[in-house]
């Protein structure tokens, strides 16, 4: 198995676990009784008693739980256990206890970008051949006297990471750029002027990846944060899209044979292939934040308001802390069978088009 698809599957697993933990660290915190902490469904597989929670493992790792007493509807709790139900708690600490695991995908995507620009960093521009002539006329890099190996720092003051760097040289043709480089250990600035070619500014150079830029620690994680907020929007888009009328049809015609192209959906199985494809390719940048963007998409997915999700359990509080009027779980469960086999079928859809019909790589 690739290392890149291992390394996923691990993380898939620990994103669960800490998911369950921040559930369970907040109702002990609460002095809330915790039946169980598992981790997977189906049959047990192991596990062990520590005082009054039983931890264990079950056959399908595809999930975990953490069973909290009186959160059940069809159980009726010990005697003993009063007081310390899920239910006899104040609105607020069921709310910390209901929220504390979505929160945990922000808080794993904030540090993962964080060490990411702390100790990996976006790789710089290096020039890897100056060309003498761009449409027949002699090259902006060869006139201004840019050289192979070149090691670009910075554009007009601002340090710049590779696709940056492009992106300046593309979008400025015939406006003077001032761009700091590195050469044979010291540093030069040298002024240079993109020329209008087929479309976009060209300066006649072919630009490779050099050395990483990274940041100081306050900076990392500012910029966590900020790649965090980036995330939460994405996601927010990607769910509509994904579930939209549009995106649903989508699923349906790739079912029926349509082929797929890279901007379709993955599940689980898509995802892991993904990585590992990124990790051959030698795109830790990519895998970072693949991984990151996933923690940012299930923790927005699991606060929407329907049950059986977290944000489910949240939209029922809200609602009997408005209006002072308990809400009687039995009723939800129709409305809970509906959602959840509706995710159950949409997730053995998008695994059964991973599994035969896999995305294109796209760093192939």
């Amino acid at each position: 198995m690739p290392a890149g698809i291992l390394l996923f599957i691990v993380g898939v697993l620990m994103i669960i676990l800490v998911h369950e933990l921040g559930h369970f660290i907040a109702a002990k915190r609460f002095g809330i009784k915790v039946e169980e902490f598992f981790l997977g469904f189906g049959p047990r597989l192991w596990s062990v008693r520590r005082g009054e929670t039983e931890y264990g493992m079950k056959a399908i790792p595809v999930g975990g739980y953490v069973r909290i007493a009186g959160m059940n509807p069809f159980e009726e709790p010990a005697p003993a256990d009063r007081g310390r139900l899920f239910g006899d708690k104040p609105a607020w600490q069921r709310a910390i206890v209901i929220v504390a695991g979505a929160a945990t995908h922000f808080v794993l995507a904030f540090l993962l970008l964080t060490v990411f620009f702390l100790l990996i960093g976006f790789p710089r521009a290096r020039i890897a051949e100056v060309e003498t002539t761009v449409d027949g006329n002699p090259s902006p890099a060869f006139v201004s006297g840019l050289r192979s190996g070149d090691e670009v720092l910075a554009v007009d003051g601002e340090d710049m990471t590779y696709p940056q760097v492009l992106e300046a040289i593309n979008e400025n043709p015939g406006r003077p750029l001032s761009i700091r480089v590195r050469r044979d250990g010291s540093e030069r600035v040298v002024r240079v002027t993109p020329v209008l070619s087929e479309g976009e500014g060209r300066l006649g150079v072919l630009i490779g990846q050099g050395s990483r830029l990274r940041e100081d620690p306050i900076e990392a994680v500012v910029q966590g944060a900020e790649g965090v907020g980036s995330l939460v929007v994405n996601s927010v888009r990607g769910i509509g899209q994904v579930f939209g009328p549009e995106g649903l049809a989508r699923v349906g015609q790739l079912l029926f044979g349509d082929e797929r192209t890279v901007d379709d959906p993955v599940g689980l199985v898509g995802a892991a292939r993904v990585s590992g494809q990124a990790a051959e390719a030698g795109l830790a940048d990519v895998f970072f934040f693949l991984f990151a963007g996933f923690n940012v998409f299930v923790g927005i997915l699991n606060i929407l308001p329907l049950p059986p999700l977290d944000g489910g359990h949240l939209a029922v509080l809200g609602f009997e802390s408005l209006t002072g009027r308990r809400v009687d779980p039995r009723r939800l469960v129709p409305l809970t069978a509906l959602v959840a086999g509706f995710l159950i079928l949409f997730t053995l859809a998008l695994t059964y088009l991973d599994v035969f019909s896999p995305i294109p790589n796209p760093f192939g």
